[in-house]
This record gives C-alpha cells, structure tokens and sequence, in this order.
C-alpha cells in the first residue's frame, strides 16, 4: 500500500503547489514567452531595433521552439509584410481587410497561411539565422519543442501540467494573434496620426509586453522602446535595459525627442528632416486643431443637411484619412461635406496638402522645403489665427 501511495503521489509531479501555484507558474511561463517574443522576435529580428547578445537570442530563440513551435523566418516575414502594406490588400492580418472577427478569433489561422507563402518568407525573411540548429531542428522539426514542453511539465506538476501546457498553447494566439493585430488596429487611442489604424490599447504594456503600445510602434517602427507619454509604460523596455546594464544587449533606435528653435519665424531645411521624422505628430496636433476649430460646423451641418448616418467621430476618421486611400464612395461623401462648409474646406485641404510635402520622395531638398515655406504663407493668409499659429509651430521645428 504505501509503494501505491507513493507512485500516486509520483504520478502527480514533481512539484506540488498549492492552486495558486499553478496559476503563478501558469503567468510566469507565459510571460516570459511573451517577453520572447517582443524584445527577440519583434524588436531585434523584424525590426533589428536593437542587438542581442549571443546567450539571450539563443535562449528566447530556444524557449519559443519550446513553447509556440513558431519559427523565426516565417514570423519575421509575415510582421515585416504587415509592415509594408498596412491596412491593404496583401496586409496578412488587417481587421480592415479581414474584419475584427476573424482577425481576433482566427488571427493564428491567418499567420499560418501566410506562412505557407514562400514569396512572403523570400522577400522578407531576409538576415533571420541560418545556422545549424536552425535549419537542422527548430525549422524542421517546429512541433517537436511544444511536445517536449507538454513532457517536462506532465514531469514537474503531473496532470495540471497539461493545463498549464494548454494556456501555454493558446497564450500567443490570443494576445499577440488576436488582441494585437485585431484590438491594436481597432480599439484605443492614438498618439500619433499613423497612415493606418493602429492604436494603443492601454498605456501599460505589462501583459503583452509591451505590445499594448502598438500606433507608438507604427509611428516609429525601428525604435525598441514602444512607451512614449509620460504616463506610458512598456515592460519590454524595462527588461531591455537589464540586459543593456549586464551587456547582453544594446537598443540602436528609439523615439527620438522633437526640439524647437522658438527664433525661428520660417521653417528651413532643419524644419523639413524633423517635421518629417515627426510627420505622425505633426498630423495628429493638426487633427486635433482642426476638430477643435470644426465640431460645432459639423454637428450642426449634419443637423441640417440631409448626410448619410455616419457619427460626427466617423466623419473625422474620413476627414482624417490620405485622401488617396479614401474609396471611391468615400470620397464622393468627404467632398459632399466639404461642399457645405468652407471652414472644413479649408482646414481639410491644408491638411491633405500638408502630408504631400513629406511624401514626394523624388524631389529635391531645396523644392520640398520651398514647398512647406508656401505652406507656411499661405495658412498666415488664410485669415484662420489657429491655422496661422500652426504654421508658426511647424517653423520652430529643429
């Protein structure tokens, strides 16, 4: 009887914990899968934001064989493809091509059929590794480290082991599948006017390691500190740190900070290489002056006018947009507005031209700042003090 008891006792693990126990274990695993996934997979391979010492990138590299089965090639070319065509057709994983639904609850379904593409792996899968123990196990045999991962923890903590295996499972398919390419293109607030729809979900990224932060990421892609605000907090920073303090790792970019020369009164071509580093600031500052300028005009034409049933926030989300990624039905409604109101005219034009000055990638230095000179001109003309004053704003750029 009691060698019986005592293989029962075997049978149940290695560890025993009381229920809470597990749970922590359970967080503890999973997080640091995350936080593999963040600082190596996003920030150091898809984005080479930052360097990583030999013994961290094999560890995060060797942990996520253990605990996603996801290999690093395929998981850097489909970020970088989401990257390069962001809310367009050949997005893999845009609620604004798919819909939220299907990026939320099937997000993991739509990485692994773009994994399967091999144009996408050999256009952008470019300076993932390529070593021995890449090609010859985590590439190959992917599934392999999940069952090792179900084994050692049927060892440690017997039959719950296979929960704590199972959250272990789903844990990357909802929160980096699901709630950052679905909820991080859908839902929050913004920072910066980015040219797609990202957000930030909340503004303490602990749980996603920092992924929360996700239009701060959008806004400046290469940087390896996604927290900007004051009140902004991104874990995964927190732990690139430590490794940069134990030499293990060094950040190469992050947001950089705007500076101002207030003596300025036209902006030059130190004005032109800042506004466009800072382009998403610039434009969401201009967003916000021409909200405040324009709600009551558009309340009250919406009152009046016989327009279609879109809330005064879905009119300047179009108001907002590139006019040249509007749709054709779109666009024939932004300029039915426009119609009704020469102030939103006026403030809507200057915004569309604006953004043109930064996106004329083939003319000169010398022309482009020529440009946002005229700009600057015409808005003092315009007989618009807030717009004059934005003009002003932009001049001080350094």
């Amino acid at each position: 009887m009691g060698s019986f008891v005592f293989n029962v006792e075997w049978l149940n693990g290695v560890i025993t914990l009381p229920w809470w126990g597990y749970v922590l274990v359970a967080l503890a695993l999973t997080h640091i899968t995350i936080a593999s996934v963040t600082i190596f997979l996003h920030r150091h391979q898809a984005h080479r934001s930052l360097e990583l010492h030999a013994i961290p990138s094999h560890f995060f590299r060797f942990w996520l064989w253990l605990t996603t089965g996801m290999v690093t090639k395929e998981w850097a070319a489909i970020h970088r493809k989401h990257h390069a065509y962001c809310e367009k057709e050949n997005d893999p994983h845009s609620p604004k091509i798919f819909g939220i639904k299907k990026v939320f609850w099937e997000g993991a379904e739509l990485y692994r059929d773009e994994a399967k593409n091999q144009a996408t792996l050999s256009r952008f899968g470019q300076g993932t590794p390529n070593d021995w123990i890449e090609n010859h196990l985590y590439t190959p045999h992917a599934k392999l480290g999940i069952a090792i991962m179900m084994v050692i923890n049927l060892i440690l903590f017997g039959p719950l082991g296979l929960s704590i295996w199972a959250v272990q499972m789903i844990w990357i398919p909802v929160w980096a599948a699901g709630v950052v390419n679905g909820i991080g293109h859908y839902w929050g607030y913004r920072n910066f006017e980015a040219s797609d729809n990202s957000t930030n979900i909340i503004p303490w990224g602990i749980i996603i390691g920092g992924e929360e932060l996700h239009n701060n990421h959008h806004a400046y892609a290469t940087s390896a500190k996604l927290s900007n605000k004051w009140y902004e907090f991104d874990i995964g920073w927190f732990y690139i740190r430590i490794l940069e303090i134990l030499g293990l790792a060094k950040a190469k970019k992050t947001i950089p900070q705007i500076k101002f020369d207030l003596s300025k009164t036209m902006p030059d071509l130190a004005s032109l290489q800042s506004i466009t580093t800072h382009r998403y600031v610039v434009l969401i500052e201009y967003v916000r002056m021409m909200r405040t300028l324009g709600q009551k005009e558009l309340r009250d034409i919406l009152e009046s006018k016989n327009f279609s049933s879109k809330t005064t926030k879905q009119w300047w989300a179009l108001l907002r947009k590139n006019s040249e990624s509007l749709t054709e039905t779109e666009a024939k409604e932004v300029q039915q507005l426009l119609q009704a109101s020469s102030l939103l005219r006026t403030l809507y034009d200057f915004y569309q031209s604006l953004q043109k000055i930064w996106e004329r990638s083939s003319a000169s230095a010398e022309d482009l700042v020529k440009e946002l000179q005229m700009w600057c001109e015409r808005a003092q003309a315009s007989g618009i003090t807030q717009l004059a004053d934005f003009s002003k704003y932009l001049a001080r750029f350094a």
